[in-house]
C-alpha cells in the first residue's frame, strides 16, 4: 500500500457495531473478491471487497474474516483468514502478509491460514444456530458476474443446508452509512489530496492543452500524495463534452473561450473523495458562463441548506427541482409558459438537468445507505447539482462532499475554491497564463 497505517481502530470500531447487530448464536463469515481475468494471462488489478475492508482493513487477496460474539473460547470470536506465505510466489508476485502484520492493521488477534481453515469453519458452523453471508446489496449494482460471494453462498447452503441463513449485506447498508469519526478522518485526507490536485491543475490549463494531459497531472498529483489511485475514472469534459456525465475519452483539445468539467477524487486508505469543478481554459469566466455558473452554484448551496438530519432524498430532490426551475427561468432556460404545460413525469428543469444531487460516498464512491429513509447524522453524501444547455454546447457541474450531523453538515471540501472569484484568481497564479 501507498498510504500510511491507517488506525486499526477504525476496523476493531466497525466490527463491534456489525457483532452488535448479530443475532444470538450467530456466525458471519466474509471472503474477499476475486482475482479477475484480464486477456491472456493478465488479471485486473485487486480491489478488495468493500464490506470485508470495512471490517478488516486488509487489502490482501483470497482473504475471509469470520465472526462469532457468543463462541465458547474468546480467541475465535473474530478470526482473519489469509493465504499462507509462499516463496515461490513471492518471488513472483511479492510479498504476503504476516500474522503479526495482520494483527496490526486490522486488530484481530486470531490469524488463521487458508489452507487450514476448513476444519475449523466445520466445527464452528455446527454450533451456530444462524450464519450470516454477504452480497452485493448495493442499489446500484449493475453486473451480472457471479462473484465470489454468491458462489460462496451456494457453497455454504450445499454443505450446511439446515441452518438459517441470514443477509450480512441489510445489516452493511445500514452500518456502512453511518462513518465514524475516525473513518472520516481517513476520508479527509483523500479530500486534501484532492484539493491540493485541483490547485495544481487550475495553474495548468491553458487553450491548446489535451484533456489527458490534465489527467496525468491529476493522476500525477495523486501518488505523490500517497494516494492509492483515482477513487473513479477521471472525467476531463471540455466544451460541449461535458454535457456527457460519464465522460472518460478525455482524448480532445481544451480550446480557448471554453469551460472544462473536471470530475475526479483520490482514494486513499480505502476511502474516496469525490470532487467536481468546472473552470474557464482561458482563465476567465465570459459573462454568460458567470451567470450559468452563480446558477448553479446557488443550487450548490441551497441543496446544501437543505441536507440535514431527517430529509428524505426523495423530499431533497424535489425542493431542488422547485429551485432549479426558479434559477433556470431566471437565466433564460425556460419560461413560465414551458413549467405551465409541463409534463409532471418529466419536469421542464430536467432538460437541463438530469442526474441526481446526491448520493452516500465512503469504501464506495457510489456507498452503501438508504435513499428512502430519513438521512440521519454520520451520513456522507456529494452535493453535485448541474446545468447542462445543448444549444450552448456548455455543461457545469460543482460537486463538495458533506458529513452530515445532528443539527446539519460539515463541508469536507470548504477550502476547494468554488466561486468564479476564487477559481479565476488561483487560475492567474500560473506562469504559463
Amino acid at each position: 500500500m501507498k498510504y500510511l497505517p491507517l488506525n486499526p481502530n477504525i476496523f476493531i470500531n466497525n466490527r463491534k457495531r456489525f457483532a452488535k447487530e448479530m443475532q444470538p448464536n450467530s456466525i458471519a463469515i466474509f471472503v474477499s473478491n476475486d482475482e479477475f481475468p484480464s486477456n491472456g494471462d493478465a488479471i485486473h488489478k485487486f480491489k478488495q471487497n468493500s464490506d470485508l475492508y470495512w471490517l478488516s482493513g486488509v487489502e490482501q487477496e483470497d482473504s475471509m474474516v469470520i465472526l462469532y460474539p457468543d463462541y465458547y473460547d474468546e480467541k475465535y470470536r473474530e478470526v482473519l483468514v489469509l493465504v499462507r506465505p509462499n516463496e515461490l510466489k513471492e518471488k513472483w508476485d511479492g510479498k504476503r502478509l504476516r500474522a503479526n502484520e495482520a494483527t496490526a492493521i486490522s486488530g484481530i488477534q486470531t490469524i488463521i491460514w487458508l489452507d487450514s481453515i476448513d476444519a475449523l469453519l466445520q466445527t464452528w458452523v455446527h454450533l451456530a444456530d444462524n450464519i450470516y453471508l454477504d452480497s452485493n446489496e448495493n442499489d446500484r449494482k449493475a453486473s451480472l458476474v457471479r462473484s465470489r460471494d454468491y458462489r460462496f453462498i451456494d457453497e455454504m447452503k450445499s454443505r450446511y443446508p439446515l441452518h438459517n441463513y441470514l443477509r450480512a449485506a441489510k445489516l452493511m447498508k445500514a452500518l456502512r452509512g453511518i462513518k465514524t469519526k475516525e473513518e472520516v478522518e481517513v476520508l479527509q485526507t483523500a479530500i486534501d489530496i484532492t484539493q491540493k490536485t485541483f490547485e495544481r491543475v487550475c495553474r495548468f490549463v491553458k487553450p491548446g492543452v489535451m484533456e489527458y494531459e490534465i489527467e496525468a497531472e491529476i493522476m500525477h498529483e495523486f501518488l505523490r500524495n500517497r494516494a492509492t489511485s483515482e477513487a473513479y475514472g477521471s472525467i476531463i469534459a471540455s466544451g460541449d463534452r461535458a454535457r456527457t456525465l460519464h465522460y472518460v475519452s478525455n482524448n480532445q483539445v481544451c480550446k480557448d473561450g471554453e469551460l472544462i468539467l473536471m470530475d475526479f477524487g483520490a482514494e486513499y486508505g480505502g476511502y474516496c473523495a469525490d470532487l467536481t469543478r468546472t473552470i474557464p481554459v482561458n482563465g476567465k469566466f465570459s459573462k454568460r458562463q458567470k451567470e450559468v455558473y452563480n446558477a448553479c452554484l446557488h443550487l450548490h448551496n441551497y441543496a446544501k441548506s437543505l441536507l440535514k438530519p431527517g430529509i428524505t432524498i426523495l423530499d431533497y430532490t424535489d425542493k431542488i427541482g422547485d429551485e432549479a426551475t426558479k434559477q433556470f427561468i431566471k437565466i433564460g432556460l425556460l419560461t413560465k409558459t414551458d413549467v405551465k404545460n409541463e409534463d409532471k413525469d418529466n419536469m421542464a428543469y430536467r432538460k437541463y438537468l438530469y442526474h441526481g444531487i446526491s448520493h452516500h460516498l465512503g469504501i464506495d464512491v457510489h456507498d452503501l445507505g438508504t435513499r428512502t429513509e430519513p438521512i440521519k447524522a454520520g451520513m456522507v453524501f456529494t452535493v453535485e447539482p448541474g446545468i447542462y444547455i445543448e444549444e450552448e454546447q456548455m455543461g457545469i457541474r460543482i460537486e463538495n462532499n458533506l458529513w452530515i450531523t445532528k443539527s446539519g453538515h460539515i463541508d469536507l471540501m470548504k477550502n476547494i475554491p468554488i466561486t468564479v472569484e476564487e477559481i479565476e484568481r488561483v487560475m492567474k497564479s500560473t506562469v504559463n497564463r
